[in-house]
């Protein structure tokens, strides 16, 4: 049972001890609250547009897949993104969309000088269903979205039968 004598008035009652501050006398403290802090984060999404993840330490762009009957549409959002940065190719039924993303800044004021650069390079590859015909991949990029439109092959479907089950 918590004890509630020690609580300010408009404080509630906590179940996890509070780990950002050192006791005193532990001279280790805030290596261990750095440790425990990396444990409870291990497996969160990162908060990122690109989602930096923790299995594959690369940016990842978030995708979203539609199927509007004639046709599939795959939207990538590539924020900071120019066409010319972006890669997308098809094989073995894997669409591959691979990029790098680059940028350099300098400024001076007054006495002083700031420079800032940041890259990184992405990959994200996607299973692409049975019925999408590969030659009919038609791509368009605008405002940092990249937007994938993945035509149905109509002989796919026709490639397509019901199994009847036998009794045994």
């Amino acid at each position: 049972m918590n004890d509630l004598t020690n609580i300010p008035v408009n404080q509630a009652p906590s179940s996890k001890p509070r780990r950002d501050v050192a006791a005193p006398g532990e001279p280790f403290g805030w290596l261990r609250s750095e440790i425990d802090r990396l444990f409870e984060d291990f497996g969160r999404p990162a908060r990122s547009a690109f989602n930096f993840g923790l299995r594959s330490l690369a940016p990842v762009p978030a995708l979203e897949m539609v199927d509007d009957k004639q046709s599939y549409r795959l939207t990538a959002e590539l924020p900071g993104l120019a066409d010319k940065d972006i890669d997308i190719s098809v094989a073995d039924g894997v669409l591959t969309i691979s990029g790098e993303k680059r940028e350099e800044t300098e400024r001076s004021e007054q006495g002083f000088m700031l420079s800032e650069r940041r890259y990184g390079r992405f990959e994200r590859q996607v299973t692409l269903p049975a019925d999408v015909d590969p030659e009919a991949i038609k791509a368009q990029f605008k405002d940092g979205v990249l937007t994938l439109t993945l035509a149905k092959d109509e002989k796919a479907a026709a490639r397509t039968r019901k199994i009847a089950i036998e009794k045994a």
